[in-house]
């Protein structure tokens, strides 16, 4: 399997009291995982932290299991949802609260790794020049858009554009989407919440991207550069490289780095 060069940054913007955004770089690097609360500033910041640390200890538990990759994705997801559920029961004071979620995995026995995602937290692939969304946002304008009843760009303004379809956090949860992503060599993935894509178009995070190689280096960057224009959400970065060489992350770096084999 190719070496794995990843850092992640979370920073709660210039307009939020609060950073209701959680992460999860797994020291092995094997998973990775952002998820993106909502329900008020308590309920946002522990849906996100319970649906993160469900999905952890689960695939930590299980990851060395005969179980299949799609499987143990599916069962950590649907995890995380109960737990949420939980704890709205037990504090009907959060009981609106939600998070979205996206995780990447790199499993030995895998042709290539895999992602479970639900909400608009995204995965992106920047392979070469071109950079490619593999998640598809769980919200009512992007299927407007599939179904052509909008446009790509009067969708980027729409006042419903943040009005999700599916979130971990809901007892009619019905999509989970889970897929295979093929990789190669030089291969970089992005998982961000929707506080770096609102500000930053796809083509600016492939500049960022692809101009700077420490991936200590481009998380800080993007984050910057959403803050500049505009900072209205929490902004969370998680950035892998697939690489036959290692990266060295600058020293004295904010950032959470890694690098594993």
């Amino acid at each position: 399997m190719l070496k794995r060069v990843f850092s992640g940054i979370t920073d709660p913007g210039l307009l939020r009291s609060s950073n209701q955004d959680d992460y999860h770089l797994d020291a092995q690097g094997r998973f990775f995982i952002v998820a993106d609360g909502m329900g008020g500033h308590a309920g946002g910041q522990e849906a996100s932290r319970l649906a993160t640390d469900a999905i952890r200890e689960h695939l930590e538990k299980e990851w060395g299991s005969p179980e299949p990759t799609q499987r143990l994705l599916q069962r950590a997801m649907l995890m995380a949802n109960r737990a949420i559920l939980n704890d709205q029961v037990e504090h009907p004071e959060r009981a609106d609260m939600g998070t979205t979620a996206v995780v990447l995995t790199f499993r030995d026995g895998d042709e290539s790794p895999w992602c479970a995602h639900v909400g608009d937290s995204r995965l992106y692939r920047l392979r070469g020049p071109k950079l490619h969304q593999i998640t598809e946002d769980h919200t009512w304008i992007a299927r407007a858009v599939k179904e052509n009843e909008l446009t790509p760009d009067q969708a980027r303004n729409h006042p419903w554009r943040h009005v999700l379809s599916q979130c971990l956090g809901r007892t009619n949860l019905n999509r989970l989407d889970i897929q295979p992503i093929p990789t190669q060599e030089g291969d970089r993935f992005l998982l961000c919440s929707d506080g770096l894509t609102e500000e930053l178009s796809d083509a600016l995070i492939s500049s960022h991207m692809k101009s700077i190689r420490a991936c200590d280096n481009a998380v800080k960057a993007l984050v910057e550069s959403a803050k500049q224009r505009g900072g209205r959400d929490n902004i969370t970065v998680v950035l892998v490289a697939l690489t036959m060489d290692q990266e060295v992350p600058d020293s004295g770096a904010v950032t959470d780095t890694g690098f594993v084999e």
